[in-house]
């Protein structure tokens, strides 16, 4: 059994630089393990909403599901810092783009 190679274009982090990024300054997406994407705002709603519409565009550019392992939620105390700190916990094989490079692989994009 051979085992094929996939060539991904990854910028520095190790993500896919087609990935969208979380559109706020306070939101990123973190180093591993896990990937976590942080979202952190004094007001819950807003860093929920933006979660979601990062969450919506990335599966969009991924055209499917992004697998989040793990919903975590904190805060931060800290005079200067966001109140709550959101983070979703991301397969790291979907923030590379690992789905898109296989259909593209086989010649199943825009399908």
């Amino acid at each position: 059994m051979s085992e094929e190679t996939i060539q991904l274009e990854l910028n520095e982090a190790g993500v896919s630089p087609k990935l969208p990024t979380p559109s706020d300054p306070r939101d990123q997406i973190q180093d591993v393990p896990y990937r976590p994407v942080e979202f952190r705002d004094d007001d819950l709603p807003a860093a929920l909403e933006r979660c979601a519409g990062w969450l919506r565009r990335a599966q969009q550019w991924l055209g499917e599901p992004v697998d989040v392992l793990a919903v975590h939620l904190d805060y931060d105390e800290r005079d200067g810092y966001p109140y709550y700190d959101l983070k979703l916990l991301c397969n790291e094989e979907d923030l590379a783009g690992v789905p898109v490079a296989l259909r593209e692989r086989s010649g199943e994009v825009g399908k």
